[in-house]
């Protein structure tokens, strides 16, 4: 089973993580909804398509755009759509 914890909380948890390049990516539904607030960052990935962001809102603290997903991943990519992976100081393991 793999967890990602932020500011000592449990904000996913799944035995079905996609590894890409080091990044666990979390099936959506393994990830608690209450944490995440949609944010307007977008990023490049030439092989992976255009990456959008969440932040991290846990016990009264945000963590600004410390989660990212591909809504609509370029081909190679494809197992990582409806999928959530994190940095910025979130534990993963």
């Amino acid at each position: 089973m793999v967890e990602a914890r932020w500011n000592g909380t449990l904000i996913a948890s799944s035995d079905d993580t996609v590894v890409v390049e080091g990044n666990h990516y979390f099936p959506a539904d393994a990830v608690d909804p209450s944490v995440l607030r949609p944010s307007d960052t977008t990023t490049i990935c030439p092989w992976k398509g255009t990456a959008h962001y969440y932040s991290l809102h846990v016990a009264g603290s945000e963590n600004r755009d410390a989660a990212w997903y591909y809504p609509d991943p370029k081909p190679k990519a494809e197992n990582i759509r409806d999928h959530i992976a994190f940095w910025k100081g979130v534990e993963v393991g």
